[in-house]
């Protein structure tokens, strides 16, 4: 779990994702663009990430929405990432797509969709090490890549170069005592 201040959280949390109302709800209809208005049973609506996830869990006879699984975790872009996850742009499906995907799956029971995103996250940690301890690789056909990280990741990818560029400076000063 994050910290309350945690920046990342925040903007996680800031997400929209779709939500279906299963009941109507007087009054609400500013949240559609309708002020003054309702929303009815039925209606579909993209909200914040916290505010579906407090009214889906809300339980009356009913819960108020069913959250649905946002574009980001849609089956088109599961399969891309089956295919070949180095290829994908997370960074344009969500900029926080690990952290979206993680609190949108405690909703959930989608066993393949977390198996994809740990198979994901191991094939791209690995090209993300190789690009950080490779400068050139970085600066030549890998900044497409590096583009369409997420947070997550380019925060993996700055802890995995500065660890390379300190241990590169220890050698040379190890070399120098020698």
């Amino acid at each position: 779990m994050s910290s309350y201040y945690d920046i990342d959280s925040i903007l996680t949390d800031a997400q929209k994702v779709p939500c279906t109302f299963e009941l109507d709800v007087p009054g609400l209809g500013y949240v559609d663009g309708n002020a003054g208005g309702d929303v009815k049973k039925g209606s579909q609506l993209s909200l914040p990430l916290w505010l579906c996830t407090l009214l889906a869990v809300q339980r009356l006879p009913n819960p108020i929405v069913n959250l649905d699984i946002p574009a980001s975790l849609a089956p088109r872009v599961l399969n891309a990432l089956k295919a070949d996850p180095r290829t994908v742009d997370l960074r344009a499906q969500a900029p926080h797509f690990y952290e979206l995907a993680a609190r949108v799956l405690d909703l959930f029971e989608e066993d393949e969709i977390v198996d994809v995103l740990n198979e994901t996250f191991k094939k791209r940690a690995a090209e993300i090490a190789d690009h950080a301890h490779n400068t050139q690789g970085a600066l030549g056909e890998g900044v497409d890549f590096l583009r369409g990280l997420d947070e997550m990741e380019r925060q993996l990818f700055r802890s995995a170069h500065d660890s390379s560029k300190a241990m590169r400076v220890w050698m040379g000063e190890t070399k120098n005592k020698l």
